[in-house]
């Protein structure tokens, strides 16, 4: 049940947490050096409509008609994520103000990405993804004078959308081009962490959305390498320096990100239990605020923190006890995935030493 309840969490586990492009931050001189020269087009498959995983009824007279209509309206949507005239649009704007620009740009065409996910409900499917990252690529070359928003939405939206999701037939090319544009896009955000804290501008959202991005790309395929390790590395301290600036929403997904990435085998470094001992307070503090999707999510992400080597410290025991009477309280609202979810979660933190509390 272990490996199979825990993979469960994350199709009802989102971010969310998403940044109005309106504000400006100080730019940062300088850029990074990229690797990349133009990409053309990798990939020759056929130029068919993507197939949309959509259930129906067909009983209803015109169901068929608007299945058409949003079979084409999507289709539509998607031909024009991917004109190059949207991108040289953005390359202009990009060239025109050289070290002045701020990225804004950017970040806004990777939300219309994101929104067009969240129309279709699904990630992008393998079609979709070989027609868009060679582009993105190519267009996304980020330098340090683009702000800490730009960066961290651009990278929460790509991977919320599913961009570097691999799919079983997702062949050697795709991957190659993943792993470049990722890169490219965590090196200045990298250099922004490690600034001194007048320059860096660096805001809770932020942080909890990379962590959340970056667990999310472990889960969906993309194996934890020391490029992974980096960017988790130097987010960690500002967990615990801006702990008090985390919202319940930042504070569920932090901790399930963390435990998503330990159970990927990201070492449990002082650093991350320090970030862990930081947030669990928070929960306590934050009790009556968190939804049902949320505690179903926090104690199957202590649960699996404990279960790979996180003390049992009295902090860890509260946030369970103070959590416990709200799964009794709010017991009709949860989901089968939510129920099996705290159902191992709590046989888990018993299993290592949890007081069984009557509201346990």
């Amino acid at each position: 049940m272990d490996k199979g309840t825990a993979r469960t969490i994350s199709k009802f586990t989102t971010s969310g947490s998403d940044y109005n492009q309106s504000d400006h931050s100080a730019a940062f001189p300088g850029s990074v050096q990229s690797k990349h020269g133009l990409v053309r087009q990798l990939y020759n498959l056929p130029r068919t409509t993507p197939k949309l995983n959509a259930s129906h009824n067909t009983s209803g007279a015109c169901s068929f008609a608007y299945l058409s209509r949003r079979s084409v309206s999507l289709t539509q949507s998607f031909n024009n994520l991917i004109k190059q005239e949207k991108f040289d649009v953005i390359a202009r704007k990009f060239h025109h103000l050289g070290d002045r620009y701020d990225g804004r740009n950017h970040a806004q065409h990777a939300d219309s990405i994101k929104r067009y996910t969240s129309a279709s409900k699904r990630p992008l499917n393998l079609y979709e993804q070989s027609q868009l990252i060679p582009l993105l690529l190519q267009n996304f070359q980020p330098t340090q004078s683009w702000d800490w928003r730009s960066l961290t939405t651009i990278l929460h939206s790509l991977t919320s959308a599913g961009v570097f999701a691999l799919h079983k037939l997702t062949g050697k090319n795709v991957k190659r081009t993943q792993a470049d544009l990722l890169s490219t896009l965590l090196a200045p955000i990298i250099f922004k962490c490690n600034q001194k804290p007048k320059d860096r501008n660096i805001d809770a959202r932020g942080v909890a959305n990379l962590l959340w991005a970056i667990a999310k790309l472990v889960d969906n395929g993309q194996p934890l390498t020391p490029e992974l390790n980096e960017p988790v590395a130097v987010l960690l301290p500002h967990v615990k320096a801006q702990n008090h600036q985390f919202i319940p929403q930042h504070i569920t997904n932090l901790l399930w990100a963390m435990a998503k990435l330990v159970e990927n085998g990201q070492e449990q470094t002082l650093a991350l239990k320090e970030a862990v001992a930081a947030l669990l307070p928070q929960v306590k503090a934050q009790k009556d605020q968190f939804n049902t999707q949320a505690i179903a999510n926090l104690l199957w992400a202590m649960a699996k923190l404990v279960e790979n080597g996180q003390e049992r410290t009295p902090a860890l025991r509260e946030a369970v006890a103070v959590l416990s009477p709200y799964v009794n309280a709010r017991k009709d609202q949860f989901n089968a995935q939510g129920v099996a979810n705290l159902l191992w979660a709590m046989a888990k933190l018993v299993e290592y030493g949890q007081e069984r509390t009557p509201a346990l």
